[in-house]
């Protein structure tokens, strides 16, 4: 056994630098021969502790489009929402969203992701209790409006630092061939949040009937509180599991094959940086004794030279991959993205995330306009009837495209592989979306349902997915967090345009020139997928290692 273990440590330190790490990554990458969405128990468990997360998420993302509804009877007598406050309400968590993803990305990649991990779900729960206190009784309808959309800007911040921890955390911990089906499951608790969402509405409504439709109407007040106040339950049931979740293995390795792989160029640039600082100095020291000895000559009191600049000497070919023990690691960041092959694909994972929300949340979070068309826009009936009608059609949306596209990705994420299904789920979208705006007030009914959840199940079975995906698994562990967060602003922006534009726009130049604008969105989407590789089966910090032994060859050769 001794012998044994003792030939496996040779046959490790035997190999190359870049080949050992690749041996050193791939020790837990091992394959169990069962199906890629057959999880383990442990993955079922990491599934539940990030998934739980993403899927408060949706929830608290999208119950804003029943919560509007409802203080449109608790505070203007069932009339519209000012235009202006209304969407600064339902863009409030994107907005946040959008500090969130920079914030604790950075975090993320700089502190460890066990420092980081939680926090986020604290400030979910804090800003979810926050949201159910607004004084609608004693401040004006605006002032109600105002504190609302406030404490949703807190809530997204929370929301918003999910999607880096969530993706990282998991795309740390998978097997790499099940990495993307791993990354796909936690995403489609966006459709679980999304429907349960709609179910609970549907729930408290039915519990509020006999008072509301006694023409307690201002009793809606309750539902909506008691609607939000129900996503503090799996908040909490998760907290505690988040904030005790070890540093991940591969994070680890990460951070020693980084340390290995540059401790003999950070040994040969500190002796290149002595011989500099003693060349240095030596001029230093004979340029001082000239002055002195000229300064003596002429009866003048000679002067001391200040030498701390020249303890701080920074080589200027340093290789920018040599940061294991450097704390700056901004500039790691800015450095690695400096080129243009790693540049290349940041711009290809926050295009695609910008482009797909402007469409994806411009319709997702107008939903009015759809249930108007296909007869669940609850205008008829009384404030409950009407209120219930809208819940059941959110439900029916969810239910038939958001749910099933995501289970498709999870069944072929590893054998389509992410860029073909990205682009096919671009494609298939823009198709639905100009059979929508071409034929907007001639579809019936039922053919307006049906492209409509065609429609949702290619933004699932596509690009829904597949963008949050693809920075979790092309980026190497080092900046994966950053990039996804960065990646996730850009998309989040796009939800605010959508968010704040779309009423305005409708009104203007009408929904099916709306509609026409998202189909231009998922074509240029499709376009920029382009510019990204295929990630299946691609390890990042495999290809990184190779890329740090490149730059010291090439440098030795200088």
């Amino acid at each position: 056994m001794a012998s044994q273990e003792h030939h496996n440590l040779a046959t490790t330190e035997s190999r190359p630098s870049t080949h050992r790490n690749k041996y050193d990554l791939e020790e837990f990458e091992r394959n169990d021969g069962r199906p890629a969405f057959v999880l383990t128990f442990t993955e079922v468990k990491l599934l539940g502790i990030a998934g739980v997360g993403f899927f408060l998420d949706a929830y608290d993302l999208f119950i804003i489009n029943p919560v509007t509804l409802m203080l449109q009877y608790r505070l203007y007598g069932g009339g519209h929402l000012p235009a202006r406050y209304e969407g600064f309400v339902k863009a409030g968590a994107n907005i946040g969203s959008v500090i969130g993803q920079f914030l604790f990305g950075f975090l993320a990649d700089s502190l460890g992701r066990k420092a980081v991990y939680g926090k986020e779900l604290m400030l979910i729960i804090l800003a979810t209790i926050l949201t159910m206190t607004t004084p609608t009784g004693s401040l004006s309808p605006e002032g109600s409006l105002i504190y609302l959309g406030i404490f949703r800007i807190l809530l997204g911040i929370g929301v918003g630092g999910d999607y880096p921890m969530s993706a990282t955390i998991t795309s740390d911990r998978a097997n790499l061939r099940k990495r993307g089906t791993m990354l796909a499951y936690i995403f489609s608790n966006q459709g679980w949040g999304s429907f349960m969402g709609s179910l609970v509405t549907l729930i408290v409504l039915a519990c509020y009937k006999g008072t509301m439709e006694a023409g307690h109407t201002s009793k809606v007040d309750g539902v909506w509180r008691i609607i939000v106040g129900i996503s503090l339950i799996p908040a909490f049931g998760t907290l505690y599991q988040r904030l005790t979740l070890p540093e991940s293995t591969r994070y680890i390795s990460s951070q020693k094959k980084d340390q290995e792989d540059n401790q003999d160029e950070i040994d040969r640039l500190k002796k290149l940086q002595h011989e500099s600082d003693t060349e240095i100095r030596s001029e230093e020291t004979a340029a001082t004794n000239e002055k002195e000895k000229a300064a003596v000559e002429v009866g003048e009191r000679p002067s001391t030279v200040d030498k701390s600049a020249t303890d701080a000497i920074v080589d200027p070919n340093a290789d920018p991959m040599e940061v294991a023990t450097n704390k700056a690691h901004f500039k790691e960041f800015i450095a690695y993205f400096s080129q243009w092959k790693h540049f290349k694909l940041l711009i290809g994972t926050s295009m695609c995330w910008l482009l797909l929300d402007v469409a994806f949340y411009g319709i997702n979070l107008n939903q009015n306009v759809v249930l108007q068309q296909i007869g669940f826009d609850g205008k008829t009936g009384s404030p409950w009837t009407r209120l219930f009608k809208t819940s059941t059609g959110g439900m029916i949306i969810t239910a038939l495209g958001f749910v099933p596209g995501y289970y498709a990705s999870i069944l072929t994420i590893e054998y389509l592989g992410r860029k073909w299904i990205q682009i096919q789920g671009f494609l298939a979208a823009a198709l639905f979306l100009g059979i929508l705006a071409g034929q907007f007030n001639e579809l019936s009914k039922v053919s307006f349902i049906v492209c409509f959840a065609l429609l949702q199940f290619f933004f699932n079975f596509g690009a829904n997915t597949t963008t949050y995906c693809y920075p979790a698994e092309v980026f190497p562990t080092r900046f994966r967090a950053f990039a996804h967060g960065i990646s996730a602003a850009c998309g989040k922006v796009g939800a605010i345009i959508s968010a704040l534009a779309f009423n305005t726009l409708s009104q203007d130049i009408g929904t099916p020139a709306v509609l026409w604008i998202f189909f231009g969105c998922c074509i240029m989407g499709a376009v920029f997928t382009l510019l990204l590789p295929e990630v299946k089966g691609r390890d990042p910090d495999v290809i990184l290692a190779e890329e740090i032994r490149e730059m010291r060859e090439a440098k030795n050769r200088k």
